[in-house]
């Protein structure tokens, strides 16, 4: 897919500076900047449309420093200030979609830590790709302070992308899950489903986890069959998305169907239907008046976007 590095948190050209994670002396000898982030949610401008940093020595004190990369002469740095007592408003705090803001007196003026999900098409392509670096990598730091091999604790190395453990000498490294997601299409018509835990009306394309020992064309149509019961013939590959939500790449596909009989699996997802191509454009557009449209920025826009526009090549 010619455009595939167009879609969000893709293609930001970030320079991550792995020389640098190997040379400590090095790193410490460079200016820097740091994106703090509180409870996952990074710090942004007055605006809402970009990244608003602080002087490394402010929070100081707090979590783990992550080199994020070069910019310029100096180095990106992140670091988890959760611990922080921040002010703002708590509505929907911890929600999926969490439109709350909070800050802090030490902050720049008119900065909030706010979510991602909720910015991301803002930003720009280097800003997203900074922040879903940042993000995921801290959320890893948060979730395995522990040894998997022996359970002892762990201690952050190669400036934050490494966990150590001082017991067994295992190093353990920041963690991707792949998921397929898949734009499964017969004739016209596109095979969209709705997790139990939607809204109504609200439909997506399929996605799953891939297993070990399995491709990316045989997750996809081991996917849709378990869901919906739908055979795929045919796959290719179209994109990839990191979505540090907390920590997936999600790898978007086209499979052609050779079958179109529905039946769902209702531990799986709640609802499966097929779509027409004049349809989608009305629920793209938002005046269907049952089906709303994946969120945008989630690969599953681009991706029915792009089919509808005829532009998976």
């Amino acid at each position: 897919m010619k455009i595939a590095e167009t879609v969000t948190f893709g293609g930001g050209g970030l320079d991550r500076a792995e020389d640098l994670r190997r040379h400590p002396d090095q790193l410490a000898a460079l200016s820097s900047v740091t994106l703090p982030l509180w409870r996952g949610k990074p710090l942004v401008n007055a605006a809402r449309d970009g990244l608003a940093y602080v002087d490394s020595a402010l929070f100081a004190g707090m979590g783990i420093p992550v080199l994020i990369g070069r910019q310029g002469d100096g180095v990106i740095l992140a670091r988890d200030v959760s611990a922080l007592e921040v002010s703002g408003t708590e509505e929907g705090l911890g929600a999926f979609l969490d439109p709350s803001e909070q800050t802090h007196p030490d902050l720049p003026e008119g900065t909030a830590f706010a979510e991602l999900r909720g910015l991301m098409t803002r930003l720009t392509p280097l800003d997203a790709e900074i922040a879903a670096t940042a993000k995921g990598v801290l959320e890893w730091h948060r979730t395995h302070g522990f040894c998997a091999n022996c359970g002892a604790p762990t201690e952050a190395g190669k400036a934050g992308w490494m966990r150590g453990c001082a017991d067994c000498g295992r190093m353990h490294f920041p963690r991707t899950d792949p998921v397929v997601i898949m734009l499964i299409t017969h004739g016209n018509s596109v095979l969209l489903g709705r997790s139990p835990a939607w809204p109504e009306g609200f439909f997506s394309c399929l996605a799953g986890f891939m297993e070990p020992g399995e491709t990316i064309e045989a997750a996809v149509r081991r996917e849709v069959w378990e869901e919906t019961g739908v055979r795929v013939g045919p796959v290719r590959y179209l994109s990839s998305q990191p979505w540090p939500f907390p920590a997936s790449l999600m790898l978007g596909a086209h499979g052609e169907a050779v079958t179109t009989d529905i039946q769902i699996d209702p531990e799986e997802i709640a609802e499966a239907i097929w779509v027409s191509r004049e349809e989608m454009m009305e629920v793209m557009a938002g005046d269907h008046p049952r089906l709303l449209p994946a969120r945008k920025g989630a690969i599953a826009h681009f991706l029915l976007e792009n089919w509808l526009a005829d532009r998976l090549d």
